[in-house]
């Protein structure tokens, strides 16, 4: 007589598992935006570097066995809720606009990761391939468009963590795979993510890191910058002068016995926005400076040319013969150092034109001879690409240098973020790392990753410390790209195999 009134005892069991259904619609959209904020607290300047694999963890589950359409948008607003806060600081120059389009930009590669996060989820084994297909998107990443962004990887969460240690094994993509892949095993297997976890600590604590070598004194300056205000080239010409005047102070404690002489001296890039070359005032007043410490300079410069560029140089400056050899910067940044397209652009911004002319691009590695080290010299943010750096390791560099200028991006997570990426190249190639700023931060970094000397922001400062000189590689340098190249090609393999299905 009721017949039809109500559920069943079986539908009411479908009622019944609808209701424990993972959240669609809005929760997922909110849990992929709130993924990549999480992320963001991962990074310098917060560093809560464990919450990168509980951001993979979430973005993980939103995306679980979604279509590839959904995927992608999860994926991308998970890149949105990340970028915009880490890249904040590239607001300064260009303005809010060119901030947000790189996020954009950026937010589309993992977009293109959340599809196939999804896609594989399919796959019975897809924990396995999720840590590959990260390693993946950040190879793509690190590439396209203009030579590649590679700001954000996951590995540069863990500058210096139980997890940095495995940078000597397989670089940074190792690094990046093993919080991928403890991201998306807490969620597919909770009991098994309570092991793997401490067992990828206790293999990264066990592996030997040597610190040993031929130590040198080293001295590394931050001159600071003047206040904004100074007409362009009275603010070249301030910097140039503060440099110079840090280099004398050094050389007066060390004539009165209270500093050690160091072996050489590193000043960071822009030091001399004056081009020594042509300047002849320049040119004397960095001559005076080194002569006065007595040893040999690494001179960061903007020099004239060749032709219509301008380079962003590295000088190796003597205390006699002068300017000698110099390596001009292999991977100038697009839209800050050169414009790509540029009459296109300028149709729709005039801010073309804070770069008037474009950076040329250096043709060669940076290892220079500097008094009694070859060292290898990259320049800002070079320090993010695997190539670049590993370049001056393999070409015979016992000590890397970082030469860079952080002034126009004040006190921004920009300085901090930089020093990370030192810290895990110091331990992916067993190699001090000496970071040279204008304005901060300075470092001098063990090849343990251990800060031995830091600057603080906006202050002069004059870094001197022995470091050890290494000519032993690490496995990570001697394997080169290959665990990159294979860890990606494993991901598109799953991903094609779950396409196929």
């Amino acid at each position: 007589m009721l017949h039809g009134t109500g559920p069943t005892l079986g539908q009411t069991g479908r009622v019944q598992r609808s209701r424990l259904r993972p959240p669609t619609g809005a929760p997922r959209l909110l849990g992929a935006v709130s993924s990549g904020g999480l992320l963001d607290l991962a990074f310098p300047p917060h560093d809560l570097w464990w919450i990168a694999p509980l951001s993979v963890a979430l973005l993980t589950a939103v995306v679980k066995k979604q279509t590839a359409r959904r995927g992608a948008l999860l994926g991308f607003l998970h890149g949105l809720g990340f970028f915009v806060p880490l890249l904040v600081w590239t607001g300064t120059i260009a303005g809010p606009a060119a901030w947000f389009a790189l996020a954009v930009m950026e937010a589309c590669f993992l977009g293109v990761l959340g599809a196939a996060l999804a896609v594989t989820s399919r796959l019975g084994s897809w924990p396995l391939w999720s840590g590959a297909l990260w390693v993946g998107e950040e190879a793509l990443r690190d590439r396209l468009p203009f030579g590649g962004f590679p700001w954000g990887r996951l590995a540069f969460s863990q500058g210096h963590t139980p997890l940095t240690p495995l940078a000597a094994l397989g670089g940074a993509p190792l690094v990046t795979l093993a919080v991928a892949a403890v991201g998306a095993v807490l969620v597919a297997r909770p009991r098994l993510s309570c092991a793997l976890a401490p067992a990828l600590v206790v293999t990264a604590l066990v592996l030997p890191v040597p610190v040993g070598g031929r130590t040198v004194t080293v001295a590394v300056i931050q001159g600071n910058v003047p206040r904004l205000g100074l007409e362009a080239f009275a603010q070249r010409a301030a910097v140039l002068t503060n440099h110079v005047r840090a280099t004398e102070e050094l050389a007066a404690q060390v004539l009165a016995g209270t500093t050690p002489r160091p072996d050489l001296v590193i000043w960071p890039e822009n030091a001399s926005d004056l081009d020594p070359y042509t300047d002849p005032q320049a040119a004397t007043l960095i001559m005076q400076a080194v002569r006065a410490i007595g040893v040999p300079v690494l001179v960061g410069a903007v020099t004239d040319g060749p032709g219509r560029f301008v380079s962003n140089r590295g000088i190796v400056w003597d205390p006699v013969s002068g300017a000698g050899n110099s390596y001009v910067k292999r991977h100038p940044v697009p839209f800050g150092e050169y414009i790509p397209y540029r009459s296109l652009v300028r149709r729709v911004t005039t801010k073309v034109d804070l770069v008037p002319r474009d950076f040329a691009r250096g043709t060669r590695p940076g290892v220079l001879d500097v008094g009694p080290v070859r060292l290898g010299d990259v320049i800002c943010f070079e320090v993010a690409y695997d190539g670049v750096v590993r370049d001056v390791v393999k070409g015979g560099g016992r000590l890397l240098v970082v030469q860079t200028n952080n002034a126009t991006f004040g006190r921004s997570g920009e300085t901090t973020q930089q020093l990370a990426m030192s810290r895990l190249r110091a331990v992916e190639h067993g190699r001090s790392v000496l970071v040279a700023a204008t304005s901060g931060v300075s470092a001098v970094i063990a090849p343990d990753g251990a800060l031995k000397a830091v600057s603080k922001v906006f202050t002069k400062d004059v870094l001197v410390e022995k470091v050890a000189l290494r000519s032993d590689e690490t496995l990570a340098t001697r394997l080169g790209g290959w665990p990159e190249l294979a860890l990606a090609l494993a991901g598109l393999g799953a991903l094609g195999a779950a396409v196929r299905r």
